[in-house]
């Protein structure tokens, strides 16, 4: 891998001050998440769009600081020594069902998702999370980066029946074979970067409250506990801003999963907002990740974007989404093309997979 000078790159979005991560003891775990009501709603729309307001509403939505976590496994015993991990943002998961079926060639144990829908319009109101690890057979944890307000850009709402969201919710989730043995939530800022006027990154036709985040998950193995992590970063920020979240991340992972073999895996949004062409390779957070003894070779060589439903945009080619690990070895990795066999693109994003084994 090579990284290039992080001296050379522009800063157009200012790094927000460090938020405190949550302490695991206090991330409640749920079966369903409490709902926003109508009323709720409207407060959070006449809000100030400043920071501080942000943080109140987070702070006032129990959602935020909650982990559901349900589902049925058809297994309970511990995970082989050697078995493999998907990572897919799966842009909305219009089709969840054909989503978990395209998985099938890959065959994994454990799927980290990104942006999966529960209770939007867009998406049928359908729980989108849980009805992939419906068709897989899976336990799933499934945590809100954003409480959605509105329906969606132009392209989202030409799926939308509806002219409301019955919860609104939007996150990441982790589908597992087996069992969890213990789930948290991390919020890596709580500024407002989609909802404060003075963030630079407010969206009129995207408004919501929260931020981004990640679900860590233990899970037993044949040869112990391995740490698990789902994560989005910033898209609409440079490489500083995501540097400071996935240090977050890291500090976050040390202190629920101490002395453990981590597998982190996501949409990095890597070389968003970084010039030339969006090159990932001037993201700072590639080297502050090796320091911390993490390896980046879980990920497969090649671009993870194309065009889809709701983003077609042909021209858009990027490397977003990775794998970092540490104290594991790669036994395999590889990138699942989105298209459906009947030609559908399932997301915008690829689907990037590896075959993990614990020492």
């Amino acid at each position: 891998m090579t990284v290039k000078d992080p001296v050379a790159v522009q800063d157009p979005v200012a790094v927000p001050n460090p938020v405190k991560v949550e302490d695991p003891a206090r991330i409640q775990i749920l079966d369903h998440l409490p709902e926003v009501s109508f009323a709720e709603q409207a407060r959070i729309q006449a809000a100030p769009r400043t920071s501080a307001a942000h943080r109140a509403l987070l702070a006032a939505v129990p959602a935020m600081s909650a982990v559901q976590l349900s589902g049925q496994s058809d297994d309970a015993t511990p995970l082989p020594r050697a078995f493999s991990v998907a990572a897919w943002n799966v842009e909305r998961c219009l089709f969840p069902e054909e989503t978990a079926a395209h998985l099938a060639p890959v065959a994994p144990s454990i799927v980290l998702l990104s942006e999966v829908d529960h209770g939007m319009a867009r998406t049928g109101q359908r729980h989108t999370a849980a009805a992939m690890a419906q068709a897989l057979g899976m336990v799933y944890a499934f945590g809100v980066e954003f409480h959605e307000l509105g329906l969606g850009g132009p392209t989202e709402r030409v799926f939308c029946r509806d002219d409301f969201n019955a919860k609104g919710w939007h996150g990441n989730a982790i589908l597992s074979a087996v069992p969890f043995e213990r789930v948290t939530l991390f919020r890596l800022d709580d500024h407002g970067h989609w909802f404060a006027a003075d963030s630079g990154a407010a969206d009129p036709e995207q408004p919501r409250i929260g931020g981004r985040m990640a679900l860590a998950a233990v899970v037993p193995t044949q040869a112990g506990p391995l740490c698990v992590v789902s994560t989005h970063l910033e898209s609409n920020a440079d490489a500083a801003h995501r540097g400071a979240q996935f240090d977050r991340l890291m500090g976050a992972i040390d202190g629920f999963a101490p002395d453990m073999p981590v597998l982190i895996g996501g949409d990095l949004n890597t070389g968003n907002h970084l010039p030339p062409d969006f090159d990932w390779a001037w993201e700072t957070l590639f080297t502050s990740a090796e320091q911390q003894g993490y390896c980046w070779d879980f990920t497969a060589d090649g671009p993870t974007t194309r065009p889809s439903l709701i983003t077609p945009h042909p021209d858009r080619v990027m490397k977003l989404d990775w794998f970092a690990a540490r104290d594991l070895h790669c036994r395999n990795k590889g990138v699942l093309s989105a298209v459906a066999t009947n030609g559908t693109p399932l997301s915008d994003h690829d689907c990037v997979w590896c075959e993990i084994e614990l020492p």
